[in-house]
């Protein structure tokens, strides 16, 4: 349990200094609220309105957020592999020739789907 008391310390002070900064700026903080203030803020440009329902997002959009999530698991994968390339040997070699070629499939998949073009 020892190996532990450390991470539960930084923990603690984490959790503490989130606690203390909300505490502090929701009672020290400025309290002017307007109209425009509570506004979306769209780059400067006046807000469109929207249907309803909230309206629909397009598909650029997923598919913009599905090539983010695509990349991250690639660098969240590749880095330790690439760390620790030398104690893995033939069998991280393989690991990782099959991860890359289902990441490869993502990549083709986003590409057809026309992610990769910005208009």
């Amino acid at each position: 349990m020892e190996l532990y008391t450390p991470i539960f310390v930084l923990g603690g002070i984490g959790a503490a200094f989130v606690v203390v900064s909300m505490v502090a700026g929701a009672l020290l903080g400025p309290k002017r609220y307007n109209r425009a203030k509570m506004q979306a803020y769209e780059c400067g440009i006046e807000p469109t309105p929207q249907p309803a329902g909230g309206g629909r997002f397009t598909v650029k959009y997923y598919l913009t957020a599905m090539m983010f999530i695509v990349f991250d698991i690639e660098i969240i994968f590749l880095i330790p592999w690439a760390v620790h390339f030398d104690a893995l040997g033939w069998f991280g070699l393989v690991a990782i020739v099959l991860f890359l070629v289902n990441v490869s499939i993502a990549y083709a998949y986003e590409w057809r789907r026309g992610g990769l073009e910005w208009d």
